[in-house]
Formats: structure tokens, sequence, C-alpha cells
């Protein structure tokens, strides 16, 4: 009981030094993403010298300056809306690290960059208010995080998920197919570009999407089965195996400024689960206004956009690690089959996707035709045709079951007459 209380003890007078390398202020805003992994960042810091009864201004500077580097390094991993640590355990394992991330001697690694003026200085007898920009390499900080287990590596993820795979794509246009748009709309064309590269440097897997307008024809011939829309963005991710499709908007505005024509861009960038359609995240980035060229503007705008999306991807690929890998699934009754037939069918492979599924979800339940979401356990079913085979092996109802399209994440379904 004794030795308890003494490791108690200690783990409070730790955590209580440890505490004192927090930043006085936690003051601090998100401004922009400057290029991949490097945020800039709005930081207050605070600067008090209570050992001397008149203390220089240079110490405070010099204590203020330091407060705000750690404002920002603080605001990075626990503050805004996309924080690199986002749970409670996450918060109590950091806790016994604060020294390694605050204390001013290991804080540079994580400054990229920061400004050599106040944006506001406010001096109040023995203590010192300032604002400043500053970069940090968001980078850095999130690989001395795993480093230390206090979050888990995109790696890591990768060994029970699989690394995801992320298509982009323009919004589609009325008559005019995003194929079409990437070939003929060269803004476009550049957005696709940025958000490439910008993820491929983060590491993930990008499909890029063949020209071919006959893949688009014959998924929607394939997926018109379920029922839904024709939405070509949904089917074309389906059809090429992503995990996340991204759709974007560019839009150039001008205007005449003296004898100066300035133009600024406005991208909109949105990431969507793909066997679901499901929204994961939505953000629209700014380029300054300045006369250049309209492929720089659209580089620093979809920059912005683009980090802030994938930050919420990836919360929900840490989310889904839990649950299984999903699929999409839809199982459709041969029409020789009469109706009630037809529906016992249906029952019979829904109770063989309960056996195989973590969880599933329904989404249509028709006369002749099941549209499912399921959940698999990744070190059960490595992938879809996996699946397939459970599925074709377990099932001993009326009929035969067989493949109609079974892609990285779709899985088209059959049951025919012998």
């Amino acid at each position: 009981m004794k030795t308890k209380t003494l490791l108690a003890l200690v783990l409070f007078v730790a955590l209580a030094w440890s505490k004192d390398y927090y930043p006085r202020s936690k003051e601090a805003t998100f401004i922009e993403t400057t290029e991949p992994g490097i945020v800039m960042i709005k930081a207050t810091g605070i600067g008090v010298d209570k050992d001397n009864k008149k203390p220089k201004a240079s110490v405070l500077d010099k204590m203020a300056n330091r407060d705000a580097a750690r404002a920002a390094v603080w605001f990075v991993i626990f503050g805004g809306t996309d924080p690199l640590i986002r749970n409670e355990q996450s918060k109590l394992l950091f806790d016994q690290y604060q020294r390694d991330f605050f204390y001013s001697k290991n804080i540079t690694k994580y400054i990229a960059w920061q400004a050599d003026y106040y944006d506001t200085r406010i001096r109040q007898g023995k203590k010192l208010k300032i604002t400043k920009s500053i970069k940090i390499n968001r980078r850095i900080l999130k690989e001395d995080l795993v480093a230390r287990n206090i979050i888990k590596s995109m790696e890591e993820i990768a060994v029970k998920m699989g690394r995801p795979n992320l298509m982009v794509l323009p919004e589609k246009k009325k008559n005019v197919t995003q194929l079409d748009l990437l070939k003929t709309d060269q803004n476009l064309k550049k957005a696709a570009e940025v958000i490439e590269s910008y993820l491929s440097a983060d590491g993930y897997e990008v499909t890029i999407p063949e020209m071919q307008e006959t893949m688009q024809q014959m998924t929607s011939a394939q997926f018109s089965v379920s029922g839904h829309e024709d939405d070509m963005s949904y089917m074309l991710a389906l059809s090429v195996g992503s995990d996340v499709y991204i759709t974007y908007t560019v839009d150039i505005s001008e205007q005449r400024v003296g004898s100066t024509i300035v133009k600024k861009a406005s991208v909109g960038c949105r990431a969507y689960e793909t066997t679901t359609a499901r929204l994961l995240g939505s953000e629209t980035g700014y380029s300054p206004s300045r006369n250049t060229a309209d492929a720089v503007l659209i580089e620093e705008a979809m920059k912005d956009a683009i980090d802030k999306v994938m930050l919420r991807v990836l919360s929900y690929w840490e989310k889904d690690m839990k649950n299984g890998i999903q699929y999409k699934m839809v199982i459709k009754v041969g029409d020789s089959f009469d109706q009630d037939d037809a529906e016992e069918i249906l029952f019979d492979v829904s109770d063989i996707v309960d056996e195989i599924a973590k969880s599933k979800k329904e989404n249509v339940f028709a006369d002749y035709t099941l549209d499912l979401n399921i959940w698999c356990p990744s070190e059960d079913y490595a992938g879809s045709t996996d699946i397939y085979r459970a599925m074709r092996k377990k099932y001993e109802g009326m009929g035969r079951l067989k493949r109609e399209v079974i892609t990285r994440k779709l899985i088209l379904l059959q049951v025919v007459s012998e």
C-alpha cells in the first residue's frame, strides 16, 4: 500500500513539474498551410519576470517569444479543429513527454520560420504580451509524437488496413464528364496536380483515373442494379477501388487596383468515403490577391484547403480501423425466381454476411436487391475476393451465387438459377 502511495506521489510530482513547460497563453489561431507539412500560426506569448522589480525589456521579450513558440506548438498538438492529439489516452501519454516538446532547446526543431516583428506588443509592469506569426513543421512534430507512441503512425494503420487509396476529380458539371474537364480546363488540371503532389508527398497512394469514357459507361451499367443516382464521381471511384475520392472546384476572380489588375483564387475541396459517398471533410481555400499567373494562385489556395481536408480523412481512417475494412456490397437475385423465393434468398445471403462481417448496414432491401455496407476484419479477409470466396462457400440456398464485379471496395453479386 505504501508502495502505491509513493508511486502516485512520484507521478503527481512528475506531472506537476512537466506542466511548467506548457505555454502561459495558449492563445493561437491557424492562418494557412504554406506547403505540405508546414502551417503558419498566429501565436500569443506572455513574458513575466517576477524576480526583478524593474525587469529589462530584453528579458521580457525573450520570455514572451519563447512562450509564443510554445503556444504555436501547443496549438498544432491540441488546438483548432484538427489537432494531432484527439483523444484522452494520447493526452495522458503526452504528459510524460511535455519537456521533450516544449523545452526551449528542443522546440526550435519544430519552428520552420518566425516573424522578426510583432503584430502586437503590450507592456504591463512586469508582464509583456506579444502576438506574432510562426511557421510550425507539423510533419516533424507528428513524427516525434509517433516515435514516443503517443499517436499512431500511418504505417501502423496501413499494416492493419492497407494504406488508403485516394482518387482526385473535379466536380462534375452538367453534360460534361470529369475526365473531359481535366482534358479541356487547364485550371482544373493544375488543381488536380497540386492535390496529387500533396498526397504523394504525404505518403498516400493516389489513383489517377484513366481517360476512358468506356469505364464510366461500364460502371454505370453495372452499378444500376443498386438503384442509386448516376453520380459519376462515386461510381468511378468504386470502379477503380479507391477508399476516398476528392472533388474540387476552382474560381479565379479579378479586380482593378489603380492601374493594375489583381487576381484571387478560391477553391473548394471535398473528401468522400467511397463506399457510402459520405462527406468526410469540406474546406475552402483562398490565395492572396496579387498580379501573378493563375497556376500560382491555384496552388496557394489549394494547399490551404487540402491540408485541412486530409486531417479529417486520416481521422476517419483511424476510426474505421477499429471496425474493420469497409466494403460496398450489392446482391441481385435473378428474375427467374418469384418474389417469395427471392426474399428467402436475400435472407440467406444476409445471414451469411452476419457470419463473416464484424458489422453491417442495410441501405436497401428491395424485392430482388440487397444493398449493404459491411465491415470485415482485415486479419480474416485480406480483400474483397476473400469475402466473395467465403460467401460462395457458405451459400447453400436456392440457385447459385456468382460474382458480377469485384474491385477493392465494391462487391456486386448475383444469385442465378442452376
